[in-house]
């Protein structure tokens, strides 16, 4: 199995930045818990503050996977329509390098 790393983008709402940024922020603790979850990271773009990026690494495709049938990453998704203005962007990549120690 192949290390997966997720990079997904959020474009705020006009006016929902910090409403967005409080729910990310809400599915840290709860996903850094989980088994397969090797990092999960909240950033917020310096030049655009309406943008936001989770960073994630995980064990596998199917820790990911796992992770989008969560019960809160379930509830984050029924209310990111009202606080994205466009679909998530989410890219996957999988490690070609040895991690480092």
């Amino acid at each position: 199995m192949s290390q997966l790393t997720n990079l997904a983008f959020f474009r705020a709402r006009p006016g929902q930045t910090q409403a967005l940024g409080s729910a990310l922020s809400a599915l840290v603790a709860p996903t850094r818990a989980e088994a397969e979850c090797l990092t999960y990271n909240l950033h917020q773009s310096i030049d655009d503050a309406e943008v936001w990026l989770v960073y994630e690494n995980w064990c596998s495709a199917e820790g990911s996977e796992a992770h989008m049938r969560a019960p809160h990453v379930q509830a984050f998704l029924k209310v990111a329509p009202d606080l994205i203005a466009d679909d998530i962007d989410l890219r996957q990549f999988l490690m070609v390098t040895t991690p480092a120690a």
